[in-house]
């Protein structure tokens, strides 16, 4: 992201263009932006398929609408994510399929009742939307401190000190990455 248009020429430590300065800082500003729904972590889809099928039988489509009623829109599982689940969780005896009217209805059996626990697997990490909004603010505030930063640097700093902060940013983003790694 932050490549030559930013930091200017890495063979002569020319700067670049004051605009690529600002465009950069734009496209980070629009990578904070983009709202898209928080990703489940790995189980969540499984239990929430449980615990709506122990309310009553349901197909693919119902269960994935349902999850997203029940989080305000902020999870909205994907049909590859929720159809293999099921298959799995029939699988193991937990659902059982029925066709009625050419669709599949998925209900619990004896087995799957006993497995289901009494929870909100929609529920992200138990916070409510207010609290990831909170989060994102902050986070988007400490990702333009540090595009500021660069652009400074990519300003006044000597062609070594470009160099350095190239590599800083290099280091920050691979830690950024090993964040979501961590499961």
């Amino acid at each position: 992201m932050f490549g030559d248009s930013v930091f200017g020429d890495r063979r002569t430590g020319m700067p670049g263009a004051p605009g690529d300065m600002w465009n950069a800082l734009d496209q980070l500003r629009s990578a904070f932006t983009h709202k898209s729904p928080p990703r489940a972590s790995r189980g969540d889809v499984r239990l929430a398929v449980l615990t709506l099928l122990a309310e009553r039988p349901m197909h693919g489509y119902q269960i994935i609408n349902e999850i997203e009623q029940r989080s305000a829109g902020a999870w909205k599982p994907s049909p590859g994510s929720v159809y293999p689940t099921l298959q799995l969780l029939a699988d193991e005896g937990l659902v059982r399929a029925e066709t009625e009217a050419g669709r599949k209805t998925y209900s619990l059996t004896e087995e799957g009742q006993e497995t289901v626990a009494a929870s909100e697997p929609w529920a992200p990490q138990g916070q409510g939307p207010e609290h990831r909004g909170d989060a994102l603010r902050g986070l988007s505030k400490a990702g333009m401190d540090v595009a500021q930063a660069a652009a400074q640097v990519g300003r006044s700093g000597s062609p070594e000190q470009i160099r350095q902060a190239e590599r800083e940013l290099a280091q920050l983003r691979r830690k950024l990455y090993a964040i979501l790694a961590q499961d």
